[in-house]
């Protein structure tokens, strides 16, 4: 059997990751005041969910900082949970998050406030968060601080999208949080199909190898899959199916084995 090469762990800039998360924050917060009234009661395209369980959801995920923060941090050798077992472990607390929703849902009041007091809480968590080598309880297992923040930018620039497309707006994303989503979920996909056989291109973004099979070495690989960052978001999340992708021209693959749909979703 083909055995993988071992990938070199990507690393983030502290404050380029910090700018990005005020600035998805901001626009999460600008999308959240435009919405009407009426906005709230309709489907967020998440099973069960509405645009108002959306935006609680959301205020949950920016919040999640600094409670983890305020939690004692976790010391000795404790396993580390890193952003590819990441993008893995959010599937099977599904139902736990949506209870949690719920609850922070009934409890929300005006959700404009809610998201606007959450985003005005972050400010205060960059000196902490950043420090070196501050670890999280993170639920999943131990975090670095630095790592779970890019987590964040996740949460915001995938629930930006959901948010738009259930209201019909115009996703609007931070440039260097959508790079980051990008990549993370690339990796993502790299660390759940490991291999060498297939390329997977998110230009200008991202470029990683996946799926066993004959290494590439040199020139163009056999096996090649390219498609845009909005795309690949929607594709690693489980929004967009492959095969809808495929046929409406989204995505281009090219090889025998430039085929991803065993693979997606990247997160559940």
């Amino acid at each position: 059997m083909p055995t993988a090469s071992r990938r070199r762990a990507r690393t983030y800039d502290p404050d380029r990751t910090w700018s990005a998360l005020l600035a998805q924050s901001g626009l999460v917060a600008d999308a959240v005041r435009g919405l009407s009234a009426e906005a709230y009661a309709l489907p967020s395209g998440l099973p069960g969910w509405d645009v108002r369980l959306l935006v609680a959801h959301v205020v949950r995920q920016i919040d999640a900082l600094g409670e983890l923060l305020a939690a004692p941090e976790p010391v000795g050798g404790g396993r580390l949970t890193g952003l590819d077992a990441w993008t893995q472990a959010t599937g099977p607390v599904a139902a736990q998050l949506d209870a949690g929703t719920k609850e922070t849902a009934a409890a929300m009041g005006d959700p404009v406030a809610a998201v606007e007091a959450a985003v005005e809480r972050l400010p205060g968590l960059r000196a902490e968060a950043l420090r070196p080598g501050r670890l999280l309880p993170e639920p999943f297992g131990g975090m670095r601080a630095l790592e779970f923040t890019v987590t964040r930018l996740v949460e915001l620039v995938v629930h930006t999208d959901d948010l738009a497309r259930a209201t019909g707006a115009e996703p609007a994303f931070d440039r260097q949080a959508l790079a980051a989503v990008v990549r993370v979920l690339a990796d993502g996909l790299a660390a759940k199909a490991p291999g060498n056989a297939v390329e997977v291109r998110v230009p200008p973004y991202a470029a990683v190898q996946c799926v066993e099979g004959p290494r590439h070495t040199r020139g163009t690989p056999p096996n090649v899959v390219e498609t845009d960052p909005l795309t690949w978001l929607r594709l690693a999340t489980g929004r967009t199916a492959w095969a809808a992708a495929v046929e409406a021209a989204a995505v281009s693959a090219s090889g025998e084995r430039a085929d991803l749909a065993a693979y997606l979703p990247v997160m559940r």
